[in-house]
């Protein structure tokens, strides 16, 4: 009883995880447009965003950092390395492994494509009071750690 009645009061507007899904789908699809006119995806803006910050990651460094599968990840360096944003080098140190290095064309889209994020978040939080874009942000962040830590 005491788990039926629990389903019957879940409520979604009142759901973290409802929220933070549609919220990232509604983010996901304004940046897919936004950006498809540089000829990214979101999966790739994702991955450039990390090597943008720090360029020669390995593919393992890649999924941790972005949370995501081996299959998808790879995919999408392969996507990119195809639409000439990435080359990929041996590892000096590991035969398995290959660095993944931003070509010229991929460090050129950097402050176009960060921008047209960035005014996506700004559009977003628009509504916002500065104290409550802080707050909002310093919780997201915390839920992000939370989740990492369940899911080790």
């Amino acid at each position: 009883m005491f788990l039926r009645n629990l389903i019957m009061s879940f409520d979604k507007s009142r759901s973290a995880g409802f929220l933070a899904n549609h919220m990232a789908r509604l983010f996901a699809n304004r940046l897919a447009v936004d950006i498809k006119q540089l000829g990214l995806a979101p999966a790739q803006f994702m991955a450039l965003l990390e090597l943008w910050e720090r360029d020669g990651l390995t593919q393992a460094d890649l999924m941790e950092r972005l949370d995501v599968e081996q299959a998808t990840l790879a995919n999408t360096l392969a996507r990119m390395e195809r639409d000439g944003l990435i080359e990929r080098t041996p590892h000096p140190d590991d035969r398995r492994a290959r660095l993944i290095w931003l070509t010229p064309s991929a460090r050129r889209l950097e402050a176009e494509a960060k921008s047209r994020a960035a005014g996506i978040n700004e559009a977003a939080l628009s509504t916002l009071t500065s104290a409550e874009k802080e707050a909002f942000l310093t919780s997201a962040s915390k839920i992000v750690l939370a989740l990492r830590k369940a899911d080790s």
